[in-house]
């Protein structure tokens, strides 16, 4: 698999990055994770428009799913050949009706379901092209899912946005390479069941037994040292902060 950070600043865009969006690849299939403010536009540096196979949205806060209004524009106003087949989109309950509302002003309330073939996330595990994806609810104000993406014996785990749990937990188990956000800074906010901090995202990597860990999601007004130096302290293994355009292999 090869891991592509489209976009990683959390609640809002950075002056160096999107909001959250992370493309996955594996035998030609692009499977995009979360679609944040900004990220259409990054995601154009790395594959065209119209080569994704599927779409994961792990919750609809703004930053993990507001480009997809102006991804809809791109795909349902196609000037050369009309749109293109609808893609799988899966999210929370609710999406395809969020993104209506969001959008503001589609033709009819299901215009959008002609180029996005819209699927209900729930905790369990299914196939996309080469991809095994297993997703659980992870602990945040609103439906959230963590994800594992498995393909020829390798994972990726994403955290999606979540405050320590089990499930995450779970997901991360002997992980090749764990995605993790960590909004928080450790010792400064503590609120259950809202983000991560550097701290708790080197313990859960270090817990799950994770081969290395990508922090992601961190805010601007966050400082990426001190979530950096944290997870250190947590986790052995490597670690290091995502950047808009960096690659792994998987």
């Amino acid at each position: 698999m090869k891991l592509t950070v489209v976009g990683c600043s959390g609640s809002f865009p950075s002056a160096e990055s999107a909001c959250s969006s992370y493309l996955v690849e594996a035998d030609g299939y692009r499977l995009l994770i979360d679609m944040g403010n900004g990220a259409l536009g990054e995601l154009q540096r790395h594959c065209g428009l119209y080569d994704l196979d599927a779409v994961l949205l792990s919750h609809l806060h703004a930053d993990h799913c507001i480009d997809m209004c102006g991804y809809f524009v791109a795909r349902y106003y196609r000037h050369d050949g009309g749109p293109p087949a609808a893609i799988p989109v899966y999210g929370p309950a609710g999406t395809e009706q969020r993104l209506n509302i969001a959008y503001g002003d589609v033709p009819d309330e299901k215009c959008m379901s002609e180029v996005f073939d819209f699927r209900t996330l729930e905790p369990g595990s299914f196939q996309l092209g080469p991809f095994a994806v297993t997703t659980d609810a992870v602990s945040h104000p609103v439906e959230a899912y963590g994800f594992r993406i498995e393909s020829e014996g390798r994972s990726l785990v994403y955290s999606g946005d979540t405050g320590p749990c089990d499930a995450l937990s779970g997901l991360a188990e002997n992980a090749d390479l764990f995605l993790c956000e960590a909004s928080f800074t450790y010792g400064k906010e503590d609120i259950p069941d809202l983000h991560l901090n550097g701290r708790e995202a080197g313990q859960i990597a270090a817990k799950a037994r994770a081969g290395r860990l990508i922090l992601t999601h961190i805010p601007p007004w966050t400082s990426p040292a001190a979530s950096l130096r944290d997870a250190q302290a947590g986790f052995g293994g490597p670690v290091e902060l995502a950047k808009a355009g960096a690659t792994y292999e998987i």
